[in-house]
């Protein structure tokens, strides 16, 4: 019962706060390219998500590795449909790059589009890298950071698989730092038959980001692997410390 209550408040929210980002956009569009403000009404969105979660936790640390002046590539690790709202607790103005099935979700999808995410075609990867390219820039261009799950699906063991090398290629041609980022607890929000697990936690770490410099002297290939095995490393460490907190 409860968790049908959950769903029905989500949808209501939503469509509030839907309503809302159509608003805002129209107001600030003339002067907030970035669209700062949309941003911050998904923040809102989903921090409220959590706050019906009395006995859920989201915590973030590394934080001080963020420069809020500085657009980055972030990369994150992809675990589930639920790393998106957690990721909004990482306070950068940002645009996902995601697959374009989830711009047809009622709401959400629209939602997206107002916020000014990136949909690609996964089956395409020449057209679809040729779009993160140019709409990647131009965001980055604008001050926003551009997020992506660099896997290009969700894990399903929960571990780090293999990185594709369009986030890497991006930040290279747009001179900007990659911002690594992993997400611990995030497939743990629902059980099955998607009742949910109001006991849940998410943990989120955010490393340092590789500098200009880094990047644009390393191979992309070498930098997608030497991010790939840093995000290994650190979702390790992070799971260690959360399970040694628990005895």
């Amino acid at each position: 019962m409860l968790s049908i209550l959950y769903y029905l408040f989500t949808l209501i929210q939503v469509t509030f706060w839907f309503i809302v980002s159509i608003i805002v956009l129209i107001v600030t569009y003339p002067f907030d390219k970035s669209r700062r403000w949309v941003h911050e009404c998904s923040r809102i969105i989903c921090a409220l998500l959590y706050d019906l979660f009395p006995m859920a936790n989201r915590t973030i640390d590394g934080v001080e590795n963020i420069d809020k002046k500085k657009p980055y590539v972030m990369v994150l690790n992809h675990n589930s449909g639920f790393d998106i709202f957690s990721a909004y607790k990482i306070p950068l103005n940002f645009r996902w790059v995601s697959k374009r099935e989830v711009f047809w979700v009622p709401f959400m999808g629209p939602l997206l589009s107002i916020h000014g995410d990136i949909p690609i075609e996964r089956g395409n990867p020449k057209k679809a890298m040729a779009k993160v390219s140019r709409l990647g820039k131009l965001w980055l261009k604008r001050g926003a950071t551009v997020a992506i799950f660099p896997e290009g699906t969700r894990s399903k063991d929960g571990e780090i698989h293999n990185f594709k090398m369009g986030a890497f290629s991006l930040a290279k041609e747009a001179g900007v730092e990659i911002l690594p980022v992993v997400m611990t607890g995030t497939n743990n929000a629902f059980r099955k038959g998607w009742l949910v697990n109001w006991r849940h936690r998410v943990a989120i770490r955010v490393l340092k980001p590789v500098p200009v410099e880094e990047v644009m002297a390393t191979g992309t290939k070498e930098l997608t692997l030497q991010v790939h095995d840093r995000m290994v490393t650190a979702l390790a460490e992070l799971r260690k410390e959360i399970a040694a907190e628990k005895k």
